[in-house]
């Protein structure tokens, strides 16, 4: 299986100790978000567990223990964008974060390491031309540590316009879109990378972005050295790329506060999650309550022939 740590937080920057002990000690709880009573057990023998997809804002804690994965393959999706604190309040200098990804880097490999510049949104204080700069300043600041770039525009899910309340945001048309996508391609192909889309319904293939993929069926081929066999995640949107895997983090956990958040509810609803956290605790800032119902989640290995 595929286990990915994490959609919906940040796993690798505030819970790596509670994800290490629950590979030390094989298995993990979650909770289905639509059904709190329903807790999956998920094994994580290496024997079971093919491939580790870590997405982050700032894996530098994770990196500190990374070897406690073993032999387990993995790759990280870093998301570093331009935006200043009034966006990102809870994460370090960008000068910091460009340090973090070339050190986090030379550790995994450039091979392991996905660049996320997302979402893109436009205002009055993030217009195109400050995209493209910043982009362009983290893409020197990076180059040689990765070959791959993931963009996507902002999608107002639920949450996202809660905790977006009282920012105006431009909503960028598809001419808008190519024009920037563009653009990014000739500042990414300038220092080795190149651009995919994520999650978009647009198609930017004739400025040269195809459709990419989180969980990506040819990295993890690429990585794992093998060919594998997987399904298309059919519980994500349809314009999602990503092959199936199995999920490990909570909503309402993340602490870095950004504003264009679609994971957490509130900052209160996040004080109330994180105030249970535990590093012992098969539960992610959870834990199992009367009614609840734990059944074994059925995974299987993705390389073919096994």
């Amino acid at each position: 299986m595929i286990l990915s740590v994490s959609r919906r937080t940040d796993i690798p920057q505030y819970y790596s100790d509670w994800f290490f002990n629950r590979m030390k000690e094989g298995f993990l709880y979650v909770k289905n978000p639509m059904n709190s009573h329903q807790v999956s057990r998920i094994e994580l023998s290496p024997d079971l567990v093919d491939l580790v997809v870590f997405w982050t804002k700032n894996p530098e804690p994770m990196m500190k223990r990374i070897d406690e994965l073993g032999e387990i393959p993995y790759y990280i999706q870093f998301t570093l964008t331009g935006y200043g604190r009034g966006m990102e309040p809870g994460l370090p200098d960008k000068r910091e974060l460009i340090r973090i990804f070339r050190e986090t880097a030379e550790t995994a490999g450039r091979n392991r390491m996905v660049w996320r510049y997302d979402p893109v949104l436009l205002n009055e204080r993030y217009p195109a031309e400050y995209h493209f700069r910043a982009f362009e300043a983290i893409a020197e600041g990076i180059c040689g540590c990765t070959d791959k770039v993931v963009i996507s525009f902002l999608d107002c899910y639920g949450k996202t316009k809660r905790n977006m309340r009282g920012i105006p945001l431009e909503t960028p048309d598809t001419e808008t879109m190519k024009r920037m996508g563009e653009t990014f391609v000739k500042t990414a192909e300038r220092f080795g990378m190149r651009v995919e889309s994520c999650a978009e319904a647009v198609d930017l293939s004739d400025v040269g972005i195809r459709h990419g993929s989180c969980i990506d069926p040819a990295m993890a081929e690429q990585i794992l050295g093998v060919p594998i066999h997987v399904k298309k995640d059919k519980n994500q949107r349809p314009v999602c790329g990503c092959v199936e895997s199995v999920e490990t983090g909570a909503y309402d956990t993340c602490l870095c506060g950004c504003k264009y958040c679609y994971a957490n509810d509130s900052e209160e609803a996040v004080k109330r999650r994180r105030a249970v956290y535990d590093a012992d605790s098969p539960l992610l800032c959870g834990t199992v309550e009367e009614g609840d119902r734990i059944t074994v989640r059925r995974t299987a290995r993705i390389r073919s022939g096994e």
